[in-house]
């Protein structure tokens, strides 16, 4: 889990940018938006955002369902439950 950050708080420079990897990983590995906004303290909306920024591909509605992306998703889903 991330430390939630400050409600309301702007995140800029170099903090934004060690933010904006670390959510990139973790939607990569199949974590959803809704999920890393949850534990960040942030809207789905500023999440998708800082996404958007980096150039991230969106999976479609409903994420992973088959395949290795679905595994991956399984794993981190997992993980994070650990």
């Amino acid at each position: 889990m991330t430390e939630k950050l400050p409600k309301g708080s702007r995140i800029t420079g170099e903090g934004r940018q060690d933010l904006a990897a670390s959510l990139v990983e973790r939607y990569n590995r199949g974590e959803s938006i809704r999920s890393m906004a949850e534990d960040i303290g942030r809207s789905y909306g500023f999440v998708h955002g800082v996404l958007a920024e980096q150039g991230v591909t969106m999976r479609t509605r409903g994420g992973a369902t088959r395949g290795a992306a679905a595994e991956a998703r399984r794993a981190a889903l997992k993980e994070n439950r650990s």
